[in-house]
């Protein structure tokens, strides 16, 4: 028991320190941030224990795939979220979570991750919608390299179908509701490393 406490209080830390290097883009971001620290602070549980939604509060990664070449994005289009969102899952009880990329990639698409930043982008705190409504999100959004020409096999339980995008032809309206302000964020980035 002292051992598998030890073992939490040590992924709990590297979290929080995770979360706290994350530069917020925006004041939501920035609220978003200080709510997860004061979260992860609390003690509370914050990885999901029983499916669908406890506890209430749990992380997630989510996984944003580019390809650098087109310029293209990959989204899902989510069966329960009823939702174009990029792939990604919840993270199991003492996984860092670019360990459940790693997982989560292979699982839903059929492929390795190819991290084009080590750590995550961005962070948002979300209210879920559709099938899998009535709990809370905290998501850690990473960025993959990928290739639109990537032989894709997608999970058809999870995705009614996977679709490469073009910035201006991202569906924002029928998105997770913070995908405009990640990738304004990811330009914003990119175009701070190019300088």
């Amino acid at each position: 028991m002292i051992k598998k406490q030890k073992g939490q209080e040590c992924i709990r830390s590297i979290i929080y320190r995770m979360v706290s290097s994350i530069v917020p883009f925006d004041r939501l971001e920035e609220e978003h941030i200080d709510f997860v620290k004061n979260w992860i602070s609390s003690g509370a549980e914050i990885f999901r224990i029983t499916k669908p939604d406890q506890p209430n509060i749990h992380l997630v990664s989510y996984f944003m795939i580019v390809d650098q070449d087109t310029h293209e994005f990959l989204l899902v289009d989510h069966k329960k979220a009823e939702l174009w969102l990029p792939p990604g899952g919840h993270v199991e009880v003492n996984e860092h979570p670019q360990e459940t990329v790693k997982r989560e990639i292979r699982e839903e698409l059929g492929i390795e991750a190819a991290f084009l930043f080590e750590d995550p982008l961005f962070l948002t705190v979300t209210k879920t919608v559709g099938h899998v409504a009535c709990h809370t999100d905290v998501s850690l959004w990473y960025v993959l390299k990928g290739n639109y020409q990537d032989d894709l096999k997608y999970d058809p339980d999870e995705f009614h179908q996977v679709r490469w995008f073009k910035q201006q032809e991202l569906p924002f309206t029928q998105a997770d509701p913070h995908m405009k302000r990640f990738v304004n964020k990811f330009i914003h980035k990119l175009e701070t490393l190019i300088e």
